[in-house]
């Protein structure tokens, strides 16, 4: 498959899980002021999971569109995706540390599903790196689309499957 096929495909998978949350939004009892945090932890996971992949698919579409290709195009991809990630994955962490560990405890695997896909994003952060630094080509760049698709995915899954977490005034 030629990058341009692959970046448009994501695009669209990513434009498509985006729209996915919009419809969990609606056909939720309660708005989303009132979720629990963890809820609402979720959906922030499941929207940036599929927004970041669509602007890393449009960049790379764009620099697709230069001819003759800019040299080096897939490492700067690979750099800006690096330093997104990197962010990103700070600020996850930083809100996952603030949840009470009783209440991470009580809800059904957030741990392991948090700390699973915190190793694929490392993976495919080391990814980017070693294709700044060696590679070049296409393929580490769209792993971290890939891996990012793949956590929205599952949040989407999620969220639709699993009863929503109950506020800890909640009397149930």
């Amino acid at each position: 498959m030629e990058p341009g096929e692959a970046l448009s495909t994501a695009a669209q998978i990513a434009v498509a899980l985006a729209g996915f949350a919009g419809v969990v939004v609606v056909f939720r009892r309660e708005s989303v002021h009132e979720w629990s945090p963890i809820d609402k932890f979720r959906l922030r996971i499941l929207l940036t999971n599929s927004i970041l992949p669509l602007a890393f698919c449009m960049i790379g579409l764009l620099l697709l569109t230069i001819k003759p290709n800019p040299a080096g195009a897939w490492r700067w991809c690979s750099g800006l995706t690096f330093a997104v990630l990197f962010l990103f994955g700070i600020e996850t962490m930083r809100i996952f540390r603030s949840f009470d560990p009783a209440q991470l405890r009580s809800t059904r695997a957030t741990g392991f599903t948090f700390y699973l896909f915190s190793i694929l994003g490392t993976a495919a952060m080391l990814f980017q790196l070693y294709n700044v630094a060696i590679l070049g080509a296409f393929w580490p760049f769209f792993t971290g689309i890939v891996v990012q698709l793949l956590a929205a995915m599952f949040q989407f899954v999620r969220i639709i499957l699993l009863p929503p977490e109950q506020h800890k005034s909640d009397p149930d």
